[in-house]
């Protein structure tokens, strides 16, 4: 499964948190972050972000 992580064009509107089904993406610094033990890798936050900055997190 693809886990999220969100990049630096962040800017802090907090779209990706309100729309994640499960709690994984919380305020960070400067940008928000997500909680890769809780991402399920649906992708909601990508689609949701108007900045792009969620994407698959290619380890």
């Amino acid at each position: 499964m693809t886990k999220y992580k969100i990049n630096d064009n962040c800017i802090m509107c907090g779209a990706c948190a309100a729309a994640c089904p499960v709690g994984a993406i919380a305020p960070g610094d400067g940008k928000y972050v997500i909680d890769q033990d809780k991402c399920i890798g649906c992708g909601t936050c990508a689609a949701t972000c108007p900045v792009g900055a969620p994407n698959p997190d290619e380890k």
